[in-house]
């Protein structure tokens, strides 16, 4: 998991849109795995992606938003519910499936939106402030919780924030920016000690 941290305005989420195909460079090129992706719209790249906002559907019950991404890649039935069943019970929610959002916490959106956005086996997560909009004593929580997932599934993440302890705790590596660029790359510890 890579953090980029930095303040708002920085360059952050645009750089992340870039990487997600959502919006394109006016210079260079965007390259996943040595392959250049920077020309391939957002569904082909096959990245996941959570935003602050969760982004879950009101209409539809917790099953429904996590099977979501699941249909688009016409998974069958089968191996959907079984896919469902797996993420669920991996982010803490297993039995929630017939939840309506409306009655979930704070802190339960957020993992529906990351079983929804793991559901699809992503080859890369992005993370908009994932936590951005919790307070601090379930962001720290939930921080700790998303790292460990992430180490678990093994799945190769970009995680975007300008807080510095959701960056320090779930990242492996953080990569600094300001104004556009990225001045500080290292693994957290040598960040720490030297910024």
């Amino acid at each position: 998991t890579v953090a980029l941290l930095g303040p708002s305005g920085s360059g952050k989420t645009t750089l992340l849109r870039m990487v997600a195909g959502l919006d394109r460079p006016s210079a260079g090129a965007v390259s996943f795995a040595g392959d250049d992706v920077t020309g391939l719209p957002p569904h082909r790249r096959g990245f996941g992606m959570m935003f602050q906002d969760h982004a879950l559907f009101p209409h539809l019950d917790v099953a429904g938003n996590v099977d979501f991404g699941l249909k688009q890649a016409h998974w069958d039935s089968a191996r959907r519910t079984a896919r469902r069943t797996e993420v669920l019970e991996l982010v803490g929610l297993a039995g929630f499936e017939q939840r309506t959002i409306e009655k979930l916490s704070g802190g339960e959106r957020q993992r529906v939106a990351l079983a929804r956005s793991l559901a699809p086996q992503p080859k890369l997560l992005m993370l908009d402030e994932p936590l951005g909009s919790l307070d601090r004593g379930l962001r720290e929580r939930l921080a700790t919780d998303l790292r460990s997932i992430l180490e678990r599934l093994g799945v190769p993440a970009l995680y975007v924030t300008h807080d510095q302890f959701e960056a320090f705790t779930v990242a492996g590596r953080l990569a600094i920016m300001n104004e556009g660029r990225i001045v500080r790359t290292g693994a957290p510890r040598e960040v720490w000690e030297d910024p």
